[in-house]
């Protein structure tokens, strides 16, 4: 995730991946339904028949994935190597690198087991995916806290707001799991998807391409200061856009269920 471009693709991702929990959340809330993932449809034959049963959003994780580590792999300077090898001495090389690519690795994994829940399994398996995505959230959290030991004042603030987020996200993706279907933790899941990534994108243009043109600056207490009012600004936006979205749910699916 260095570099602008490293935060914003994966920022992207999380956002459009929450954006889609809030459709799936309101569609369940408005019409009823008793789980927030529908039933897979039966197979059915014909040419295109498989291709109409693949669940794209476990597609679109694994190609992100790829696209991410692509990303990462051409940002590096030189031989990407784990361990140095000079002389007697043995030393790690690339660790924020093989962060981001361990972090890539999760979404990728993720993705493979929706397309197998959904695609391979007799019936689809909501659990399976649920656990999926608490075991990647396990490993996330604990590289993100490591990725704050050369940080310090804005982007140390801003990776510690993305951390707590990712920490609320964990406890409700754990949660999930032994209380499945219900929805106050589909809302809150949706919400802090959009937020991390939200937050993401935005440590992207804070460090890298300021829009006011002016670099933020680490001894500057304002600059600190107003890191966290942008943070409580992205929350407060993204409620509104829950509800907007919701809104909107309503008046297209009252007319379906």
């Amino acid at each position: 995730m260095g570099g602008f471009e490293g935060h914003l693709y994966p920022g992207l991702s999380l956002f459009f991946y929450g954006l889609y929990h809030a459709r799936l959340v309101s569609r369940a809330l408005i019409c009823n339904y008793p789980v927030q993932y529908l039933p897979r449809r039966p197979w059915s034959k014909g040419r295109w028949a498989r291709l109409q049963q693949i669940y794209y959003v476990g597609l679109a994780k694994i190609l992100s994935s790829f696209i991410l580590v692509a990303q990462e792999l051409h940002n590096i300077q030189g031989q990407f190597v784990l361990i140095s090898k000079i002389y007697h001495q043995r030393n790690f090389l690339y660790h924020k690198q093989w962060q981001h690519l361990t972090l890539y690795t999760t979404f990728f994994l993720s993705g493979c087991v929706d397309v197998v829940s959904q695609n391979l399994l007799p019936q689809r398996s909501p659990a399976l995916e649920q656990g999926a995505q608490a075991l990647g959230m396990f490993l996330i959290l604990p590289l993100m806290v490591s990725h704050l030991q050369d940080s310090e004042g804005v982007e140390l603030r801003c990776h510690v707001l993305l951390i707590q987020a990712l920490f609320l996200l964990l406890l409700v993706v754990i949660a999930e799991l032994w209380a499945p279907n219900v929805r106050q933790l589909w809302v809150m899941k949706a919400f802090l998807y959009m937020i991390i990534g939200s937050w993401l994108i935005q440590i992207g243009f804070m460090l890298y391409k300021p829009i006011s043109g002016h670099k933020w600056m680490d001894d500057d207490k304002n600059d600190i200061l107003f890191v966290t009012i942008f943070f409580c600004w992205h929350v407060a936006s993204l409620v509104i856009l829950m509800i907007w979205i919701y809104g909107v749910s309503f008046l297209w699916y009252c007319y379906i269920c």
